[in-house]
C-alpha cells in the first residue's frame, strides 16, 4: 500500500493539475477574445476606408473647390456650379 506522503503528493498533483487546466483555459479564451476583437476592429477600419474612398470618388465629380483659402480656388467655376443647380 502507498504511504500517506505518496497519497498526499498524488492529491496535491491532481489539485495543481486541475488548477493549471482552469488557468490555462482562461488564458486561451482571453487570447481568442482579443484576437476576435482585433479582427473585428480591422474589419471596421476596412469598411470605413472603403466608405471614404467611395465618398471621395463621388465628390471628385464636382471638381468645384468651395474653400476660398485653397490655392486652386476658382470663383468663376463656383459661380457656374451654383448656376447649374
Amino acid at each position: 500500500m502507498a504511504s500517506t506522503n505518496v497519497k498526499v503528493a498524488r492529491w496535491a498533483a491532481l489539485a495543481l493539475g486541475i488548477t493549471y487546466g482552469f488557468v490555462h483555459k482562461k488564458s486561451l479564451v482571453n487570447s481568442e477574445a482579443k484576437k476576435k476583437a482585433i479582427a473585428e476592429y480591422k474589419h471596421k477600419e476596412e469598411l470605413i476606408n472603403e466608405a471614404k474612398l467611395a465618398y471621395s470618388a463621388s465628390k471628385k465629380h464636382d471638381d468645384v473647390i468651395t474653400d476660398p483659402n485653397d490655392p486652386n480656388f476658382d470663383l468663376e467655376k463656383l459661380i457656374n456650379h451654383f448656376e447649374k443647380k
